[in-house]
């Protein structure tokens, strides 16, 4: 049953890429603290299901299906949680993709575009329908996933680095902008974490896990709901002097 006593308790807040992986794993938490949810992402059917599903533990949710690359699906997103809650306190803008791994030279420009329409321009958007939205509400906090590709880099993946970099700079750009006006923007930069994606992987390699485990310290990759905590704390009170960081959730793995 969600705790509106809890940290997140009377705040409403949207998470992207909430059909799967770490956002369907941050509905959940953020319900269990108390917030009022608008779950977004481009698969109708799942976050359908999963609203539903939160709304029969006693959530307070909603779902609005939206591409994030597209800047009329992040104004109306943002819309519709002002009209459905009258105010947004809070925003994880989680949406993203992976892309296949490639030689740099060997990478299109197809290939590129997709990703950084999501990884990059979605948080863009996010970013300044939401901001617009705290700013007449008085404040917010907002987290954006970034990964431990914004922070070191890796072989084959070039655009996949670059859009998760900018993320980064994108986060302490608008930290910077609008502290002021009581608005607090951080990242998370997940590790190796349990998804659909990563479960497929392993299941194609079965020597995968033990490569991609080895990569950090504590040996394991993480349950979604690892990461997701991590969002929920920043977007709550108790990081209420925290901005424009950009938090590791990867098992060790920066620190080598």
């Amino acid at each position: 049953m969600p705790d509106h006593g809890g940290a997140l308790g009377g705040k409403a807040v949207i998470i992207t890429g909430a059909s799967s992986g770490i956002g369907a794993a941050a509905a959940q938490v953020f319900a269990r603290q108390g917030a009022s949810l608008l779950l977004c992402a481009r698969r109708e059917g799942r976050l359908r299901e999963l609203t539903g599903r939160l709304r029969g533990q006693g959530a307070t949710a909603d779902f609005f299906v939206a591409d994030v690359s597209r800047g009329e699906d992040a104004r109306a997103m943002v819309e519709r949680a002002m009209s459905r809650y009258g105010r947004l306190d809070a925003a994880f803008n989680n949406a993203g993709v992976a892309m296949e791994k490639a030689p740099l030279h060997l990478i299109g420009d197809e290939s590129y575009e997709r990703v950084m329409a999501t990884n990059l321009r979605g948080v863009w958007n996010c970013l300044r329908h939401e901001i617009a939205a705290m700013l007449s509400c008085g404040g917010g906090s907002i987290v954006n996933t970034s990964s431990v590709g914004g922070l070191i880099a890796s072989s084959a993946a070039a655009p996949y680095i670059a859009s998760k970099h900018a993320v980064i700079g994108l986060t302490r750009a608008a930290a910077v902008e609008y502290a002021a006006h009581g608005i607090r923007v951080n990242a998370i930069a997940p590790g190796l974490a349990r998804s659909e994606m990563v479960e497929a992987w392993f299941a194609h390699d079965p020597q995968a896990e033990q490569r991609a485990c080895r990569s950090a310290p504590q040996g394991r990759a993480a349950d979604p709901e690892e990461v997701a905590q991590a969002a929920a704390w920043l977007c709550g009170d108790q990081a209420s002097f925290v901005t424009g960081a950009t938090v590791p959730v990867d098992g060790g793995r920066t620190a080598w």
